[in-house]
């Protein structure tokens, strides 16, 4: 684990935000080393060389993070988003199937069920989805990290009572991987996408799914997905990949370029640093919000802080060059490895009276 010494030297060299940026979880802030790699990439294409090195980045993003979810490259398919993800295990369950979710979740964990038609979704609040799960619940799908308000599920619960019941599970970590430590080898399938606080542009994301693909179909399979991809351009795909490549999409090349810089930055600092860091941040928000007589959503431990009632203050904040967001009427601040105290105190500030 790195310094604290290096850990800011790292961050100062890769991160110079003109704004008090304090919206990770709607976007991550590119490290410099991304940028040069996105440029390079661009320059790639612009002069027609091969580009056998994109392709390359994209197997490095698929072992990064792999390590950081604690599990085999060979469980991790890429493709472009969490919806995407998402429709995959939706296609895979039978029909009259009960899924269990959290009430208002984000939608790429929940529509690709709803659209089924022939599923049984059923919602209830996050703190009670563990004791929610029931004999015939087929799968309980969730987000690790609650977009709205941060608040972070009990997992180990989840776990429990899923194993207990036969259900399977499936988690989303977008609102977390990367400040959060995973452990997806703890449930079934799992999610991210790349573009918040793994640091990397938009267009790339991640699912993990057990080493016997657990029943799922790759119903969006095309060339790459095959075990010899450059034999399986025309006609049908005569071998699926032999791992999770099979549930590949065909990657956003430019993306992996970058994203591979951004995984290496989290890699050096190390996620239990990052994590120590965003939740001190957000405790000390939590305890000056407090003081001005706020009480945000209760979600301890989680890098998120969402505050009820001030949403409308989001648009005054960023003329006044603070980045926040509104979610359903709450300001939602985010706090990431570029952030420091003197961001905190300065949206403290512009919050008093």
């Amino acid at each position: 684990m790195e310094t604290t010494q290096t850990f800011d030297r790292l961050v100062r060299a890769e991160f110079a935000p003109r704004s008090t940026y304090l919206n990770t979880a709607s976007n991550g802030l590119l490290p410099a080393r991304t940028v040069a790699a996105l440029h390079e990439a661009a320059v790639l294409r612009a002069e027609g060389r091969p580009l056998t090195p994109l392709h390359e980045d994209v197997e490095a993003c698929r072992a990064a993070y792999a390590r950081l979810a604690g599990v085999r490259a060979t469980r991790v398919a890429v493709g472009a988003s969490v919806a995407a993800h998402t429709g995959v295990i939706a296609a895979s369950l039978p029909a009259g199937a009960e899924v269990l979710t959290s009430e208002d979740d984000f939608t790429s964990v929940l529509n690709p069920f709803h659209v089924r038609g022939d599923l049984k979704v059923r919602a209830v609040p996050l703190e009670r989805i563990a004791e929610s799960v029931r004999p015939g619940t087929a799968l309980v799908a969730v987000s690790a990290a609650q977009s709205a308000d941060g608040r972070v599920a009990d997992l180990a619960a989840l776990r429990e009572a899923a194993r207990e019941h036969g259900a399977r599970t499936y988690v989303d970590f977008s609102q977390s991987a990367g400040w959060l430590p995973m452990t997806a080898d703890a449930f079934d399938f799992s999610a991210s996408v790349s573009f918040k606080w793994l640091l990397g542009p938009h267009g790339a994301a991640f699912l993990v799914v057990p080493e016997d693909f657990g029943g799922l179909t790759p119903v969006l399979a095309g060339w790459v997905a095959g075990e010899a991809p450059w034999d399986s351009c025309y006609g049908p795909v005569q071998e699926l990949a032999r791992s999770a490549r099979r549930f590949d999409l065909t990657p956003a090349l430019f993306t992996f370029a970058g994203l591979r810089r951004s995984l290496e930055l989290i890699e050096e600092l190390g996620v239990e640093a990052v994590h120590a860091h965003d939740v001190a941040l957000a405790d000390r928000f939590r305890a000056g919000l407090a003081d001005l007589g706020h009480t945000p959503v209760p979600a301890p431990g989680s890098a998120i802080v969402s505050v009820p009632g001030l949403g409308g203050r989001q648009g005054g904040l960023s003329r006044a060059g603070i980045e926040v967001s509104d979610r359903a009427g709450n300001l939602r601040a985010a706090f990431h490895l570029y952030n420091t105290t003197d961001d905190v105190d300065r949206l403290l500030g512009a919050l008093t009276g």
